[in-house]
């Protein structure tokens, strides 16, 4: 339905990733309706079906947005996965975030008022985030009484805006050329 590549499960973690294996112009639009979907789908599932007192289960979410390297890692298992500082800045928006919400970096936040101006975006405020220091975090899906205008460039802005470099391919990539992994 959102077209989410599923990285992993670590534990309880889902890591997805869109963007990633072709392109799409919307998606951060993707990954928000998403993580909007998961909440939902975790609220409406009971802890335990024989003892309804237990409650539903409540998931906690983070996205950013940035550069990630993709790789295969390990010769005796391997597996492919993705890596960087946004895929720990998005660990850390998924660490920081509260039961039963989404919260997203600054990045994620313009880029979804950009792509879908109907989902709402709240802010939340600097808060402190381990390795990364003050970070500006927002919450997605919830209404505020402040402005989002603030997330989308000005006209001034729009056109400093620099398109993405073309993804290396296996033929253009360094690594992919030292050796191929089958």
């Amino acid at each position: 339905k959102h077209d989410v590549f599923k990285i992993e499960t670590i534990g309880d973690a889902f890591i997805g990733v869109t963007n990633l294996v072709k392109d799409q112009d919307d998606h951060v639009k993707r990954i928000a309706e998403f993580a909007i979907d998961c909440i939902e789908a975790a609220r409406q599932t009971q802890i335990c079906l024989d003892d309804p007192s237990m409650g539903h289960i409540i998931i906690r979410v983070g996205l950013h947005s940035g550069p990630v390297i993709a790789s295969v890692v390990g010769s005796r298992l391997p597996k492919y996965t993705i890596l960087g500082d946004s895929v720990n800045t998005a660990a850390r928006m998924e660490s920081n975030s509260l039961p039963g919400r989404i919260q997203c970096s600054e990045q994620s936040a313009r880029l979804l008022a950009k792509q879908s101006p109907a989902i709402p975006i709240a802010p939340r405020g600097e808060i402190s985030i381990k390795g990364k220091g003050e970070m500006v975090t927002f919450w997605i899906n919830e209404v505020s009484s402040k402005s989002r205008k603030h997330l989308l460039p000005s006209d001034e802005s729009k056109k400093d805006v620099k398109k993405s470099p073309p993804r290396a391919t296996k033929e253009t990539a360094p690594e992919a050329q030292d050796r191929d992994i089958e």
